[in-house]
């Protein structure tokens, strides 16, 4: 019997991903446990073992398809022993039915025996479904398309693709008319209740938005297609800052004491291969904070507020297309060697995307350091479900005011966000100070 290899979810959150490689071919046998294929989602890309045994019989949709949703056939194997040899020994099987069937009532003999072919066909449409979106559920288009026809009021489920395997791609979408949009396919479902109007309303902004319509002519700019990071990303950003209240709270810290102390380790550490950045210090600094100050070590959640045991810090790393925050879980457990050696390791690994699910997914508090490009302070946009992100920025050679006197520090202003659900104004004070003291006298990270 033909068995359906499905398109995994790698993560509690994925809907979606691209099939970026096949390991295996038409023809070839897969035992169980054989990577078969390579997934990439919005974080990394993974590599996808094979469950069952038996032969490819069919490769549904081909490597470099985007957009592939989750529990989608996208290849068929051929049971154990193989799938043709099972059905034709039961054909045979059918014709003596048919001679019996006669019998009792010769005029409806025909009807079982017709039935029997049934279902080798029907493998057919899902094959047509994955690669012919037209005439499916699933729409196949380059993302291009998609944009294009958003901005055009184009309906992608009216056009035949000219792409491989009925992908609609960017000339499909550019030789329709504009007159098919989605906003009249709606409105028969409910014309009783009038939604045109909404219906209406929410589609305007998106047309709006179109850089035709704000007097940027077509061809004047060059569109880059959004991948699924980058729509992650956004996604996530808009729902955070929309829906979450939030408010910023930013301290100058003097650290002239804390890289006084980074070359100390660093000279201790040199032997061993190992180099602790003022990252890393912030790192453990703000994870001994959360464990003096555990109110602010909470997520906001609508069963109540969740209070976590340990502070796993997610460290914001820029990957080409977008953001992932790995994270150094335990932090407060670690010492500076380990979370150096972790952070380096979590960073490059995630620039090449090749994280797994659980090395960035989850964190109770998340860093984000602008301060090797130079920028003196910002804010961040909570990482939900965390209740703070703590923004650095640079550290720099500023005047200061101690007792009656001018003097000269090295400076650098941090920014902590919170989630006033769950964290106030007065939980997040207590924590800055906390992480204050440690920073600007690291000797009592260690105490």
């Amino acid at each position: 019997m033909p068995i359906d290899v499905l398109m995994p979810a790698l993560s509690p959150t994925m809907e979606e991903g691209t099939l970026a490689k096949w390991h295996v071919k038409k023809g070839d046998t897969v035992r169980s446990g054989d990577v078969i294929a390579e997934i990439e989602t919005d974080k990394a890309t993974m590599e996808v073992e094979a469950v069952d045994e038996g032969v490819v019989e069919d490769i549904l949709v081909p490597e470099g398809s985007e957009g592939v949703k989750v529990n989608t056939p996208i290849a068929r194997l051929a049971g154990e022993g193989g799938a043709a040899a099972p059905a034709q020994a039961e054909a045979p099987k059918a014709e003596p039915a048919k001679a019996e069937a006669p019998k009792p009532e010769p005029a409806k003999a025909p009807e079982p025996a017709k039935a029997a072919p049934a279902p080798a066909p029907a493998p057919e449409p899902v094959k047509a479904a994955a690669f012919q979106a037209p005439r499916g559920p699933r729409i196949f288009a380059s993302p291009l398309a998609r944009r294009i026809a958003e901005q055009k009021g184009v309906d992608l489920s009216a056009l035949q693709g000219s792409g491989p395997h009925g992908r609609i791609v960017k000339a499909d979408v550019e030789k329709a008319q504009p007159g098919q949009a989605r906003a009249p396919a709606a409105a028969p479902q409910a014309p009783a209740a009038a939604p045109q109007a909404p219906a209406a309303a929410r589609a305007e902004p998106r047309q709006v938005q179109s850089l035709e319509q704000m007097g940027i002519p077509a061809g004047s700019y060059d569109l880059i297609p959004l991948d699924g990071m980058r729509k992650t990303v956004a996604r996530r950003m808009t729902d955070s800052f929309r829906d979450v209240p939030h408010f910023p709270l930013n301290i100058d810290l003097e650290i002239d004491g804390l890289l006084a102390a980074r070359a100390k380790i660093n000279g201790l550490l040199e032997k061993e291969g190992v180099k602790v950045s003022v990252n890393d210090l912030v790192i453990k600094a703000a994870a001994i904070a959360l464990k003096r100050v555990p109110e602010a070590n909470a997520s906001y959640t609508p069963e109540g507020i969740a209070m976590h045991h340990h502070a796993d810090i997610a460290m914001a790393v820029a990957v080409p297309g977008g953001l992932i925050t790995p994270i150094i879980r335990k932090a407060e457990l670690k010492g500076l060697a380990e979370i150096a050696t972790e952070a380096k390791d979590l960073a490059e690994r995630a620039r090449t995307k090749k994280l797994k699910p659980e090395e960035f997914q989850g964190g109770t508090f998340s860093v984000s350091n602008l301060g090797m490009f130079g920028i003196k302070s910002f804010a961040s946009i909570l990482n939900e479900p965390q209740g703070c992100i703590l923004s650095v920025g640079a550290g720099e050679k500023r005047p200061i005011v101690r007792g009656d006197q001018i003097a000269v520090a090295t400076v650098m202003t941090v920014t902590l966000t919170c989630d006033h659900r769950v964290v106030d104004g007065a939980v997040g004070a207590r924590w800055l100070a906390a992480f204050r003291a440690l920073i600007e006298d690291p000797i009592t990270m260690i105490v």
